[in-house]
This record gives C-alpha cells, structure tokens and sequence, in this order.
C-alpha cells in the first residue's frame, strides 16, 4: 500500500526522489534521520511525523500545519531555542512505535501547506539549517528508504481517522490478533463489519451454509439479485465484500467437527454466532483446550399482542473464568423451542446491535476500552432496554 501510495501521488514520490528518508507507518506519514542542533550545540538526529489526509489513494492539501516531533527540542546553532516554530510538549504515543516530545507549528501563509512535500520539506529545512553551520554538508536528503522497507497494512487504503486525532497507539492493541467468527448468517457478519475497520492480523470465517435471499434481510450490506441467483456460501460473499477492505480475510465454508476443528489453531480470539447444539459444544471444548478466549452471542425472540420483545446475550469465557459457560450462561441443545428467531424473522438492528455489544466487551478485553466491573455475560432486554451485567471476575 505504502509503495502504491508513493507512485501515485506527486508530492510523496518528490519526497522520495530528493532523497529524503520518508514512509508510511501506522497511516502516518513519517520522515527519519533529521538533523537538528540540541541545547548542547550538537548535531543530532530526530524524527518528523505527519497525520496523512487521503481520498482514497490521493493525498489531500494538509488539513493542519502542525506537525510532530521526536527528538530534543531545536535550536539555533549557538544553542538558542529556535525562534521559528512555536511548540508544545506533549509526550505522544503514536502508536505502531511512534512517539512524539513535541509538536510544532509553523504556517506559511493564511492557506497552509499545499501539499505533504511542502509541509515536510520545509519543517526539515528549518531543523536542519542550523546543523549545517556546525556540520557543513549534513542534510536531511539521504538517499535512504527503499519501497521494500515500507510496512505491510492489512488494509487496502490506509486508516487514516485513528491517526489524525491520535488513536494510533490504542489501535495497534488489536494488531497482532487472530480472529475466528464461527456462524456469518446474521450477527456474525456484522461482527466481521465491525471488525474489518481495525488492523487484525487475520480473519477466519466458519460457515458451511449457502447465502440465500432470506439472508440478506439480516445481514450487513446489500446483494444483487445475481449473487442471490448464484446461492454463494455465506463466508465467500461476506469475504468477496470486505476484502476489498481488509486483507487476511480467510473463508472457511465448513460445518465444525472433529475433522475441521484443527482450522482453529492459531486463533488468538473467537466470535461464536452459531446455533446450539453438538457443533457448538465441540467448538467451545476445542477453544478451551487452546486457551483462547471467546465470546458466544444469542438472542431469544417473542411475539405477544403484535409486538416483539427478547433479550439478546453476550457471553465471555477467558482462560480466568470459565465457570458460568457451563452453568447455564449458555445453551447448548439444541432445537431452538418456541424461539421466533429460528424461524428466520428479520430483526437485522438486533443482529446489528449484538454485535457491538460483542466487539465493544473484545475491544475492552484487549485493553482499547475501559473495563472497571469485568463481566463476563451481560444481557440487553429489548422492553425497557435494559442492560444488566454479572458474572464478574
């Protein structure tokens, strides 16, 4: 993405060709080994860091003119504080292993910069210069920075909303991760929406069901009557959908047992969104055994005087507390009894809202969220809508 990026937009390849040491990391645009002039009238190195405005693959004119920092503060080549640029401390973590001492401001003209080789270009020449008194010949031009070296985005565009209002380093919490969604019919797939928008690793879909027209009435998106015709299995459509978002999207069209349960090795986390009964037993017995932490999620519908109420559920079993999945937090006979939602009806908000119950307790499991009572299964009851917690840990 990185190198696509540079190729395609004149003021990142002009960057590059003049022999400045810039990527991208972390949606950030970033340019290494500036040399500056410290309080102590040496010559050092730091690094320059942007947020990066794109439509799409197109760098947009810099919505600010500030800029970060990584390094002592600059100075003059007698040690005064450059008078240039006015300045704030704010010892930022970026994330993805960026960090910022300071942040700059230094606007040219009432309209900004009009482009990144503009703004980057220019804050490096006025760290550098000062340098170049005490060190005749050093720049910020080094012939440095190959397309190899550039990151790899399990995205096909980059993030670049985390980045510009700091979210970066609460983001990469969730890099590393391996994620499984065991059942895609309805809220499975709006677990994988959700999911899709942060940088995992990888994503494992497990579904051996077709995607016929009654799924797409609780399932996010919206197919065209020729998918409809062509029956696709449920984990194919949904990945031919966000892996033009996300890369690393892996389908797995496979009913589990004990034949497909070695698919889950590797996974550091798991969505359960599938019916009740052995399958699920199974899945559950399988992710124990790996200490993998997971969440199960359900709901149960009524029709009563021409109206719909339930409860939906959300569940977490972590290798600390696995006690309440098998007290009854969970079924797992299965049939389905008087439940309306077997029956196919379409409650797609519900689905929907399930799922953000689900990846909102992930989210806070991982440290992205702040999580001060714990619990490990929590309730929404449509009437009312209250929400009740327990099973604290």
């Amino acid at each position: 993405m990185s190198h696509e990026l540079f190729n395609r937009n004149p003021d990142l390849a002009r960057l590059r060709a003049e022999g400045y040491f810039v990527r991208i990391e972390g949606s950030l645009l970033v340019m290494r080994e500036v040399p500056y002039v410290d309080s102590q009238r040496r010559v050092r190195t730091g690094t320059l860091v942007s947020t990066l405005d794109l439509a799409g693959d197109q760098t947009r004119k810099p919505e600010t003119h500030v800029i970060h920092w990584d390094g002592e503060f600059p100075c003059n080549a007698d040690g005064t504080l450059l008078p240039a640029i006015s300045h704030q401390s704010p010892n930022t973590d970026l994330g993805h292993g960026l960090t910022a001492r300071h942040s700059f401001s230094s606007k040219p003209n009432q309209d900004g910069y009009p482009d990144y080789y503009a703004k980057m270009s220019t804050y490096a020449t006025i760290l550098a210069g000062p340098a170049a008194v005490l060190q005749p010949g050093i720049s910020p031009r080094l012939i440095r920075g190959t397309d190899e070296e550039d990151e790899h985005s399990v995205f096909n565009y980059l993030d670049t909303a985390s980045s510009r209002v700091g979210l970066g380093a609460l983001a990469s919490k969730l890099d590393n991760e391996v994620l499984g969604i065991l059942g895609t019919g309805g809220t499975g797939g709006y677990i994988l929406d959700l999911v899709a928008k942060t940088p995992v690793k990888e994503i494992r879909l497990f579904d051996d069901d077709d995607f016929l027209s009654h799924n797409a009435f609780r399932a996010p998106g919206a197919p065209s009557l020729d998918q409809l015709r062509d029956a696709p299995k449920k984990v194919q459509y949904l990945k031919g959908i966000y892996e033009r978002m996300h890369r690393g999207i892996v389908a797995h069209p496979v009913k589990m047992s004990a034949d497909t349960l070695g698919l889950l090795d590797g996974i550091t986390f798991a969505f359960i969104s599938m019916d009740a009964g052995e399958e699920k037993r199974a899945v559950v017995a399988k992710l124990e055994a790996l200490g993998v932490a997971f969440i199960d999620v359900g709901m149960g519908l009524e029709l009563s005087n021409g109206s719909l109420g339930g409860i939906l559920r959300v569940t977490t079993s972590t290798p600390s507390k696995r006690d309440h999945i098998h007290s009854g937090r969970i079924s797992f006979a299965g049939g389905g009894g008087q439940d309306i939602y077997a029956s196919n009806i379409q409650v797609a908000d519900l689905n929907a809202l399930n799922a953000c119950l689900a990846v909102v307790k992930w989210k806070k499991l991982r440290g992205f969220y702040r999580d001060l009572e714990n619990e490990h299964h929590s309730t929404y009851t449509t009437d009312g809508s209250m929400l009740l917690n327990g099973d604290q840990s």
